[in-house]
């Protein structure tokens, strides 16, 4: 069961955010740039690295 806050947040558009923490249970990158991607998947070296 998913936990709003802790897995996922709605941003100020209405849209469901999925958290770093809800991606790290799911164990697996999907590869859609998601904005909180533990494994900074589409990000560039620059935000990698602020990232870090």
């Amino acid at each position: 069961m998913l936990e709003e806050q802790k897995d996922y947040y709605f941003n100020e558009e209405g849209f469901m955010v999925f958290t770093a923490e809800y991606h790290q249970k799911r164990g697996y990158c999907c590869k859609n740039k998601c904005l909180h991607c533990p494994w900074n998947y589409g990000q560039s070296e620059n935000e990698k690295k602020i990232n870090r």
